[in-house]
């Protein structure tokens, strides 16, 4: 069978998620209401990162040595490997930062498409979203029509996420795999769903 694979990268494919570990690390107070506005889906990511953004004490030098202690999923590079041999292509959709990917891919050793909005530091910090649905206005990045631009004509579309912004992908994909919050919507809505700890059970189940 034919297949398209759609992953997310915080918290998926990186044990910990990256915007969460900036937060963490740089935020000053204020922005646990910033982002709870986020989760009720009543302001877009753009709007809740920049406005975090302005609460942040960082330099790209600052976050570069975060992103050192970030470690990705111990099945992940399996998982690539056997998309690779069975010529299913990858493609990683995130509502996160292209900087924080592509440093943590290139750490790693993959060479993957990915598609995410554009962290932007000019002595502070900000996001450009390239990928944004202008008829929705929630996610920065617009996972939904990426997926339908990028899936190949005929395969199974098959979904890897575990956050809020893989809820819209994940009811338009033919297979699911999910864990975390988003394991929690796919459960409460009725959407079919295996349930995950790890690329491992991704394998194991794909097999």
């Amino acid at each position: 069978m034919k297949r398209t694979f759609f992953v997310d990268f915080d918290g998926t494919i990186t044990k910990r998620d990256t915007s969460e570990a900036m937060v963490a690390a740089f935020a000053g107070e204020g922005w646990q209401q910033i982002n709870e506005l986020w989760e009720k889906r009543e302001i877009s990511t753009e709007e809740c990162a920049n406005r975090t953004f302005k609460l942040f004490r960082a330099t790209l030098d600052d976050l570069r040595n975060l992103l050192d202690t970030i470690e990705i999923d111990e099945g992940f590079g399996s998982f690539v490997n056997y998309c690779k041999k069975n010529s299913h292509p990858v493609y990683i959709l995130s509502d996160g930062y292209d900087f924080c990917i592509e440093y943590i891919l290139k750490k790693y050793g993959f060479k993957l498409p990915y598609f995410a909005n554009k962290l932007v530091y000019e002595k502070e910090f900000r996001i450009s979203c390239t990928y944004y649905n202008q008829e929705c206005g929630l996610c920065g990045t617009c996972k939904r029509s990426l997926m339908e631009r990028l899936t190949v004509p005929g395969s199974q579309t098959v979904y890897v996420g575990d956050g809020i912004s893989d809820t819209c992908p994940a009811g338009y994909s033919n297979l699911v795999f999910a864990k975390g919050k988003l394991l929690e919507y796919c459960l409460a809505e009725g959407i079919p769903a295996l349930p995950i700890a790890s690329f491992v059970d991704v394998l194991e189940k794909l097999s």
